[in-house]
């Protein structure tokens, strides 16, 4: 996946295919009978038992890899999708459960970083006392919320809101970011936020499933607010009173389509600017409680939203105002509060809108608060037991592999001159590889975190994490920073760091098998690295130099050619169906699907030529070759939701899984000579069709 120039915790990466942990309630009871694995299980590669060996693969290569795999792995209750990433997901989180449960345990020869690790994790546990509780850890926002009588003072609660919260749901959000013409600079941001349903799309379109989810989204706000107290009646107009207001601040926003431009997301002001646009918003004052320096510039990502937010904050009344913010604040903080509130918003975020049936274990939510709050203190336990340096060396050496076959396509291609061929070159010279976790660990000493005190600790830790991004501000970019955890199954391209970054979750069995032949590996990891590796030349990332700055480095002809095979690629897509008769959004899906092509081939350039002295043979009946794309399909097995679905074709900027396969490969020659396919079978496309953009 391409990562936006983001660097605060705010900035959300997707991931490379819906495998998003659920939020849910956690009743007052005992944990069910599992335990914490002592070692993580394992599973191959290419996966045998995972195949269904009666479909003809030139016809549907993914249910050909896959068959056996969705047949065998029916979607968890408490999941609204279950694939090889989510599975190996948990399996790694299971893992970190009994690091965590260790770490938990009185030990004065704990290091200070794993007592941090351990307390975190007892105070999460501790069910019992959040029960107890129950919505007073909101009592002194509320408070606040409810002293609100001047609009004039709306602006520093503002920032102090979002700095206890790290919620975008608070009208806007600030953000901390790699200036976009200079990427050497750390400046402010200001983006759009504010609404509670996934997308500006829910509150817009007028068909009647999107009527029915506002009509239920209504009344799960008016029953969260009967939770923190409010009478029936106040809580329904509340509710009404929030819909209206997030209705106008989502139709000022710019769609998921739009914010693949980055020239349409950054406009650099300066805070008088900003000041002029917004005259309801006491700027300064913002800021200053924000910790942020908005100084001598910032980016203001959606001007037009900003003017309309300056409406809307202008003509409403104080205690509509107030309405919306407390609404913001039960939304943003009900997962670490009492049952009822965390059922309530499973029930409708999860279980209406996705399809889930019922919540995770409290323990898997611990983990994964842990691993957000203290990641990298987390994962350096993690990779310390179960990723080696020899797991490392061969995946950088698999990097560089790639690399060099990038360097060849672009010295071969025929649609580009040499003018900006020059420049892509010297683009790849610069990117970065960080394989595995970081050079140098986080420091957390300043974060106080106490064993018996679990929404303190959350508080905390995202102030901790404010200020840590505030500090940015007017210093050297850090380049060797992160921005996913050592346990994460996923990986990323940072189009102003020019760096692509695979952290270990992502680097182990089935997804990377040190014990297997290398077909597999090179099908399924090696397309993962080509994947992000390209997505510094998709659409959006070519727009970005090797410096990391927004810049048009192509000549007019070049961006043309460009253009036109992608868009081979955007019309190629728009013709798959999701679910009923929702189509993939091909302007929406183009990045993640042009690096998943360019991806695949630079995997396969690779692996022939780290084949190119071996005899192969073929192994259970596969050829090497077949072995190859076996591997790189079953990345993506997966079953998944219709409701899910729905909500992935509007807001996931991946294509379906099996579309991200079979679609590959209709482009990919090499494939149809593999499995020896026939002109006319389903993957097979005349060649003159083939999509190829790198």
């Amino acid at each position: 996946m391409i990562r936006r120039p983001c660097l605060t915790a705010l900035c959300a990466a997707l991931p490379l295919i819906a495998a998003l942990p659920a939020q849910g309630s956690d009743k007052v009871k005992s944990e069910p009978p599992e335990r914490p694995y002592e070692s993580l299980p394992y599973t191959p590669s290419l996966d045998l038992e995972s195949m269904d060996r009666t479909v003809d693969p030139c016809e549907n290569l993914y249910e050909y890899a896959c068959g056996g795999w969705q047949k065998n792995n029916p979607i968890p209750a408490d999941q609204s999708s279950w694939s090889v990433y989510g599975k190996l997901f948990v399996d790694n989180q299971r893992y970190l459960w009994g690091l965590l449960e260790e770490a938990a345990k009185p030990d004065p020869g704990r290091t200070p970083s794993a007592q941090k690790i351990g307390d975190y994790f007892a105070a999460c546990m501790d069910v019992a006392a959040t029960e107890w509780a129950g919505v007073s850890p909101l009592t002194h926002d509320l408070d606040r919320i409810d002293a609100l009588v001047d609009r004039k003072d709306l602006a520093a609660l503002l920032g102090s809101l979002h700095v206890s919260t790290a919620s975008a749901g608070f009208f806007f959000a600030p953000q901390v970011q790699q200036d976009a013409n200079d990427a050497t600079k750390v400046i402010a941001a200001v983006t759009a936020g504010g609404i509670g349903l996934p997308d500006r799309d829910y509150y817009v379109k007028d068909d009647a499933k999107s009527v029915e989810i506002r009509e239920r989204y209504v009344a799960h706000i008016a029953k969260m607010l009967g939770l923190i107290g409010d009478a029936p009646d106040a809580a329904q107009a509340s509710a009404k009173t929030v819909m209206r207001i997030e209705t106008t601040l989502a139709k000022a926003s710019l769609t998921q389509v739009d914010k693949r431009d980055p020239y349409k997301i950054y406009h650099r002001e300066t805070l008088a600017s900003v000041q002029k646009i917004t005259p309801a918003v006491d700027w300064k004052a913002y800021f200053n409680a924000a910790g942020l320096a908005p100084e001598p510039w910032l980016n203001v990502e959606e001007p037009a939203f900003m003017k309309a937010l300056n409406e809307l904050l202008a003509g409403e009344s104080i205690p509509d105002l107030q309405d919306y913010l407390r609404w913001a604040l039960v939304d943003a903080m009900s997962p670490y509060l009492s049952a009822a509130l965390v059922e309530e918003d499973f029930a409708f975020n999860r279980g209406y809108l996705r399809g889930v049936e019922s919540d995770r274990p409290r323990w898997r939510k611990c983990v994964d608060w842990v691993d957000r709050d203290l990641g990298e203190a987390l994962g350096k336990e993690f990779v310390g037991r179960v990723f080696p340096s020899s797991m490392k060396e061969k995946t950088v050496l698999m990097t560089e592999q790639i690399e060099t076959a990038m360097k060849a396509r672009i010295q071969q291609l025929d649609w580009m001159s040499p003018a900006t061929k020059e420049q892509a070159l010297a683009k790849l010279s610069a990117m970065r590889n960080k394989v595995g976790y970081p050079d140098v660990w986080r420091d957390y000493s300043a974060l106080d975190v106490a064993p018996k005190d679990f929404y303190g600790n959350v508080t905390r830790a995202i102030e901790f994490e404010s200020k840590r991004q505030a500090a940015k501000i007017g210093k050297p970019v850090d380049r060797g920073e992160w921005g996913m955890t050592p346990p994460t199954v996923n990986a990323y391209y940072d189009a102003q760091m020019n760096d692509i970054n695979f952290p270990a979750g992502v680097l182990m069995p089935p997804l990377y098998d040190p014990t297997m032949d290398d077909a597999p590996n090179y099908g399924n990891t090696g397309g993962t690295i080509g994947h992000e590796l390209t997505h510094g030349f998709d659409d959006e990332g070519r727009q970005f130099d090797g410096a990391g700055n927004l810049r048009d480095w192509w000549t007019k002809s070049d961006a043309e050619n460009f253009e036109e095979r992608a868009q081979c690629v955007r019309d190629q897509y728009s013709q798959y169906t999701i679910i009923d008769d929702i189509k993939i959004n091909g302007a929406l899906t183009s990045g993640e699907d042009i690096a998943d092509l360019g991806g695949e081939l630079l995997a396969w350039m690779a692996w022939q030529e780290q084949t190119k002295a071996q005899r192969l043979r073929p192994v259970d009946g596969l050829t090497p070759a077949q072995r190859f794309f076996v591997g790189f399909a079953q990345w993506a097995c997966q079953n998944e939701r219709p409701e899910q679905m729905r909500v992935n074709a509007i807001v996931n900027p991946h294509s379906p899984p099996r579309y991200r396969i079979n679609g590959v490969v209709t482009n990919m020659p090499e494939f149809a000579e593999a499995f020896q396919c026939k002109p006319g079978q389903a993957l097979v496309k005349k060649p003159e069709e083939v999509c190829k953009v790198w």
